[in-house]
């Protein structure tokens, strides 16, 4: 299904999924604030399926094929959803489900996404790094809030978003839902489990959470592909041991926050780095220490002096890496302030670009490597300083902590085992 409209309000399904172009970052605050899906942490009691550090990689297979030839995959909160074919347009809002898709070499169909501007160029930063996978986003369909009549004409073979989710939405009800399920395409997503929060009235009684790689594993066996998702996991547990393995002893480990904020830091927020949900995926593993402790939530607003009081060893900025964030910029901001040029991790030249929360399993792997050299040079190798519109920085074999061409053969099918 594709339309010739406007750009910027549908994107061409079947596109090419190779050697395609990036476009124009949006705002930074993006990369950390999505409107309410980047709220409070809600429910904090367990993680239910999110504390290991290891994040889990096995996910039980729950498909179920039928004479005629439908198959069934369950997830919370949908239930089991029934897929009578292999899904093509692919209609998404928060990027960890898009990336997704891209995993599983299903990314040129994907139709909406919210801020797809944005997102299209700091998944490409990463992406760079492998070799055959890019994104062609820009103009897709913005889908943070769309009504209801939008997604009829987009006419997607499945909605990888959060019914739970959409009715929180302006306009958005229960009911809707059920008929965009009905008449359109179905319901396969679970975002509550960012940072374990509590969903809306009615959807709370069964709501389950996941780990990041559970959840890829229920849409991997949505698109018949649970060869890639095993393949990547695999990746992803050796990259998660060889972390832990090396991680120094407790009293050893630095101290750290992550903020965004404005371009000139006028108004920053904080967000916690050790929270439960897989928004923490990167850096639970880590093992560090969130220097802001119990004082501060995520999406707190904070200021030089609170990060001072907090004093960390590293401070990591959150979006960062897109092209209209001036890292350069805000270490000069820092490095002036006559309170913040005072914060140890300003001192001491320890201010580090981190790039997004709603991160898919290709990103997650990434930022895993990312800030494990950011935290521990020593032990994984130096982070580079960043710069405005940089690619993900190309590592030597030596310094790499997991096998890039490995990931792209996977992701492109070029692997025997996939």
């Amino acid at each position: 299904m594709a339309r010739d409209t406007q750009a910027g309000q549908w994107c061409p399904t079947r596109r090419r999924f190779l050697g395609v172009g990036t476009g124009v970052a949006a705002t930074t605050l993006l990369a950390g604030c999505t409107g309410s899906s980047d709220g409070n942490e809600g429910s904090k009691s367990d993680d239910q399926g999110s504390t290991t550090s290891a994040e889990t990689t096995d996910t039980e297979t729950e498909t179920s094929d039928t004479a005629d030839g439908s198959y069934s995959v369950s997830m919370s909160p949908m239930g089991k959803v029934t897929f009578d074919a292999v899904p093509e347009d692919i209609f998404t809002v928060l990027t960890h489900h898009a990336g997704m898709a891209v995993a599983l070499g299903h990314g040129d169909g994907v139709n909406a996404l919210h801020a797809p501007e944005y997102y299209d160029t700091v998944m490409n930063l990463y992406y760079e790094r492998l070799d055959g996978v890019s994104v062609d986003w820009s103009d897709c369909f913005s889908s943070w809030g769309a009504p209801k009549e939008e997604l009829y004409e987009l006419d997607s073979d499945v909605h990888l978003a959060d019914p739970a989710e959409m009715v929180s939405m302006k306009n958005w009800s229960r009911s809707d839902v059920n008929e965009i399920a009905k008449n359109v395409g179905p319901w396969f997503g679970n975002s509550y489990s960012d940072a374990n929060r509590k969903p809306p009235k009615g959807w709370r009684d069964d709501y389950e959470y996941y780990s990041l790689w559970d959840i890829f594993g229920k849409v991997a066996q949505a698109f018949r592909e649970e060869a890639r998702y095993e393949a990547l996991a695999t990746v992803h547990a050796d990259l998660v041991s060889t972390i832990e393995s090396k991680l120094p002893p407790e009293d050893e480990r630095p101290t750290a926050i992550m903020v965004t904020g404005s371009a000139d830091l006028s108004d920053i927020w904080a967000y916690k780095l050790n929270a439960p949900g897989f928004l923490s995926a990167h850096i639970r593993p880590l093992g560090v220490t969130d220097a802001f402790g119990s004082k501060v939530s995520s999406n707190d607003k904070v200021d030089f002096e609170a990060m001072l009081e907090a004093n960390p060893d590293v401070l990591l900025v959150l979006g960062g890496m897109a092209p209209n964030h001036e890292m350069s910029k805000t270490r000069k901001i820092l490095e002036s302030d006559p309170v913040a040029s005072n914060i140890s991790a300003v001192k001491n030249d320890r201010v580090f670009v981190q790039g997004m929360r709603y991160q898919g399993p290709l990103v997650n792997l990434f930022q895993l490597e990312m800030t494990a050299k950011q935290l521990y040079p020593d032990v994984f190798g130096e982070w580079p300083k960043f710069a405005e519109s940089q690619p993900y920085p190309k590592f030597s074999k030596d310094e790499a902590l997991f096998d890039k061409r490995r990931v792209a053969d996977i992701v492109t099918g070029r692997a025997d085992d996939v």
